[in-house]
């Protein structure tokens, strides 16, 4: 777990790359699958939240995976919608009906799995020596 870099010790450029353009990247594709169909749909959301996990883990604790994850969600969320809109095609699986919401939803979804990524992260390996914890209103 160690060996796993730490997000903000990333060139800006990586960041960049890991934070926006893959979600956006994924997105697209998973927004055309959504054409296609409902299984390779629902099959390539899954990898998308696995990912959501996995990213959290470069983050030192469930608050800063959160951050991301929000971000990266509604990123990945809007080019689904704008990908499956530039497609043109019949949705296989239910979108709401005012379809902005999913953008939100993503983000939510996003935000809670990247969280869990980085609450493992501070489980397993715990902070560096003195470096404090992210504090935030009401945790505490």
């Amino acid at each position: 777990m160690r060996a796993i870099p730490l997000f903000r010790e990333r060139p800006l450029a990586v960041q960049a790359i890991l934070g926006l353009v893959v979600p956006a990247a994924f997105g697209a594709i998973v927004g055309i699958a959504l054409g296609i169909s409902s299984g390779l749909y629902w099959a390539l959301s899954l990898v998308a939240l696995v990912g959501g996990v996995l990213g959290g883990l470069e983050h030192r604790d469930g608050w800063e995976g959160a951050d991301r994850g929000l971000v990266a969600g509604a990123v990945f969320g809007t080019f689904l919608l704008i990908a499956h809109a530039i497609a043109g095609t019949h949705a296989h699986a239910k979108l709401p009906g005012f379809e902005p919401f999913f953008a939100v939803g993503t983000a939510l979804i996003g935000m809670l799995a990247s969280a869990l990524g980085g609450c493992v992260r501070y489980r397993l390996i715990g902070l560096p020596p003195g470096v404090e914890p992210v504090r935030r209103a009401g945790s505490g």
